[in-house]
């Protein structure tokens, strides 16, 4: 993949099949995206954790128009910014798995890391679905 930077380690992570969030070391901010150095205290000790592709909505558009996304998407489909459980309530982008699915604000779901093709690349990405509260519940009781 072209120009990573600083998000190095989270676009391989994906590629493995995990989702990976910069921690620093010594003040315990997340950073998302990706930075060198912690704009909360200074330090250059950052460290990257796997988390649970699990989250809430935090936002949401349904697109019904072809505008050069990847074709595999289909019309309409849905675009989210997730708030993730394990991460600071950082947020991370993706799709939802049904266009045309019924989604709510809030709305628990969880990832799956997907293969799409952007610009003749091939590149991971999130795939959300929607979980029951049910499953939510338990998996943080554990």
């Amino acid at each position: 993949m072209r120009g990573l930077g600083a998000d190095e380690a989270y676009w391989t992570g994906l590629a493995q099949g995990e989702v990976k969030v910069q921690r620093c070391s010594s003040c315990n901010h997340w950073h998302v995206p990706a930075v060198w150095r912690c704009g909360e205290c200074g330090s250059w000790d950052l460290q990257w954790h796997t988390v649970a592709p699990r989250g809430r909505v935090f936002s949401w558009t349904r697109t019904w128009h072809e505008f050069g996304a990847p074709r595999e998407l289909g019309l309409p489909f849905i675009s989210v910014v997730v708030e993730l459980d394990d991460a600071g309530g950082r947020r991370l982008m993706g799709t939802m798995a049904d266009g045309r699915a019924e989604i709510q604000i809030g709305q628990p779901v969880e990832a799956e890391i997907i293969q799409t093709t952007f610009e003749g690349e091939t590149i991971p990405a999130l795939r959300w679905r929607p979980i029951a509260e049910s499953a939510t519940r338990a998996g943080e009781s554990s």
